[in-house]
């Protein structure tokens, strides 16, 4: 069994004396695993650090052993990632969610494509956590715990959706929210378009995800807890001074999140 594809390195874990298994979420082939030997004959491989973008062969004589992988990186995001603590804290979470949540060998592309956008974005469009947001919403609709923001679920409104149900998952209206309200989670607009924000609201859209991680997709999954990196994330990005102010709403390279 023998094949060619393109990924992002989620960990890297030593195996005996040189070798490492490497877990890296493929375009074609999901979250795959595989030995790269010699991986730390000298020192560690910088191509194996989370994050970086390569293009991959496997190669295995039964398609359920776990194969030898050769790897050839495309493109270190470590120079932006590793410009500020929030910024390594959101590679830390991406990969940890994925790693947490991904079934193994099996395809995710949507969700990939959401992955390299939102990391070819760290460091360096000033729309970043805008699209981290997103990218924890696509998450959950990959995972089948997608929310439903298209019409307030007790009137049918479209208009001043301003709440989520904890419940279903459903938008909710200020007029529908009623006696209820401290009951919902917020639905900023940025959740719902996904073009602007302040740090203000996005750390409000992150409490609402974060809800449903933590009691829709986290239980599905077994006993496992949410991974610690997600709320060290979200933690840090509720504490950090920046948010004080709004976001630059023209990014300096995309113009708005797909």
């Amino acid at each position: 069994m023998e094949w060619q594809d393109t990924g992002t390195v989620l960990r890297c874990r030593r195996h005996g004396e040189t070798s490492a298994i490497v877990e890296i979420f493929t375009s074609a082939h999901g979250r795959h695993s595989g030995l790269v030997r010699g991986a730390f004959r000298r020192r560690p491989d910088p191509g194996l650090q989370p994050g970086t973008q390569v293009e991959v062969s496997w190669r295995s004589r039964l398609d359920e052993y776990l194969g030898t992988y050769a790897i050839e990186p495309v493109k270190s995001r470590h120079p932006a990632i590793f410009s500020g603590r929030l910024e390594l804290a959101a590679l830390n979470a991406v990969t940890a969610l994925l790693l947490f949540a991904l079934p193994e060998r099996e395809p995710q592309p949507k969700l990939y494509e959401h992955t390299v956008t939102l990391l070819d974005m760290v460091g360096e469009s000033d729309l970043w956590p805008l699209a981290y947001l997103h990218w924890e919403l696509a998450l959950l609709e990959e995972m089948g715990f997608g929310l439903d923001l298209s019409a307030c679920a007790v009137t049918g409104t479209r208009d001043a959706l301003v709440y989520v149900s904890p419940r279903s998952g459903r938008a909710v209206s200020a007029d529908g929210a009623g006696d209820w309200k401290d009951r919902l989670l917020p639905l900023p607009p940025c959740m719902l378009v996904p073009r602007n924000g302040t740090p203000a609201e996005i750390a409000q859209g992150l409490r609402t995800t974060g809800y449903f991680l933590m009691h829709r997709l986290a239980p599905s999954l077994g006993d496992r807890p949410l991974p610690q990196a997600r709320q060290r994330f979200a933690d840090l990005f509720r504490r950090n001074p920046a948010n004080s102010a709004d976001f630059v709403h023209e990014p300096r390279r995309r113009s708005e999140i797909p």
